[in-house]
């Protein structure tokens, strides 16, 4: 239910706007391209990243038959312009839906709205519905607002009323100017903008007020499991900073989220597990990156977990995420 997509071929849409470093791809060989930010080089990605085919075959051998997906995140662009951001994400979208509607068997689709202007989302969230995606994939937070701002209470009650699933995908992360080296922003930083995510929507009482939003926090819900205890120890000596909006106490929160399985590591996994059951826990595999799962559910597949332990990550509980079914892929 974590899986990462791009059109094969994107316009120009720094040059079509007339400002800013929005990503192109640079095709310089057969199967690979360049992730171009303006003039400068982000990533190099191949043909994995957009051809269908050649994603589900490799899924395949994987015995996987559905990948969820939604654009890289550096795609988001909540910096343009909210129409500009507007107009990037139909495109994204409608290549996303055609795809789904091309395989409906092996894939579902999770669309990304400008979240900058919440007007201009929720008219994207009203239209990505018709066109068959089951939900959103956002950043943990919004040009550095978190997610607990009132701004955003539009989309998610749009996300309630229309029945879409959310994902939080950790993005333009703390200290990433001040940590380039060793890929601290990946390793250090990602963690720490889920938490971040998690605890702002927690402590911001976004779940008392929307509690039918169906939201699933990638990477394991990065740091916030492994630091619940001097997340609550906070919300116990200083209800003064902490509990000023939310009363709740934030380990009560576990069982209202999913996350995804993305941990590399089976006892990890497992203190997961613990605290969060395998119903609220997704097969993830940021595919096709190499940060991701690069045997697709193999340490779950070899361990030692219950057979409904594996059953719910493998399957059960993301269709409870998306609110869907085994037959909706017969």
């Amino acid at each position: 239910m974590h899986t990462h997509i791009i059109p094969e071929k994107l316009p120009r849409f720094a040059e079509k706007f007339g400002y800013g470093d929005f990503i192109y791809l640079d095709h310089y060989k057969p199967g690979v391209a360049r992730m171009m930010k303006g003039d400068k080089f982000f990533r190099e990605i191949k043909e994995n990243c957009w051809d269908p085919q050649v994603r589900m075959a490799e899924y395949d051998s994987f015995h996987t038959q559905v990948q969820v997906v939604c654009t890289i995140p550096v795609m988001f662009s909540y910096w343009a312009k909210p129409k500009d951001t507007l107009e990037l994400s139909q495109f994204l979208n409608d290549h996303i839906a055609d795809l789904v509607q091309q395989y409906p068997k092996h894939y579902v689709g999770l669309g990304t709205v400008p979240m900058q202007d919440a007007k201009y989302a929720v008219q994207e969230l009203e239209r990505l519905k018709s066109i068959g995606l089951k939900g959103i994939q956002i950043g943990s937070n919004i040009n550095d607002l978190n997610l607990h701002e009132p701004q955003f209470y539009p989309i998610w009650e749009a996300c309630e009323k229309l029945d879409l699933a959310v994902m939080v995908h950790p993005w333009n992360m703390m200290g990433m100017g001040n940590m380039p080296k060793y890929w601290l922003p990946w390793l250090v930083g990602m963690p720490a903008e889920t938490s971040r995510a998690i605890c702002s929507m927690i402590f911001g009482g976004v779940f008392e007020k929307f509690p039918n939003m169906r939201v699933n926090f990638s990477h394991a819900g990065g740091s916030f499991v492994g630091t619940i205890g001097r997340i609550e120890h906070g919300y116990n000596c200083r209800p003064d900073l902490v509990a000023i909006d939310n009363p709740v106490n934030p380990r009560n929160y576990f069982n209202h989220f999913w996350i995804d399985c993305i941990t590399h590591d089976l006892p990890t996994l497992k203190f997961v597990l613990q605290h969060i059951d395998s119903t609220k826990v997704c097969l993830g595999s940021d595919y096709p990156f190499p940060l991701g799962d690069l045997e697709i559910g193999k340490f779950i597949e070899e361990s030692d977990l219950s057979q409904r332990d594996i059953e719910n990550i493998f399957s059960t509980s993301s269709l409870q995420w998306l609110n869907m079914s085994e037959s909706d892929f017969k």
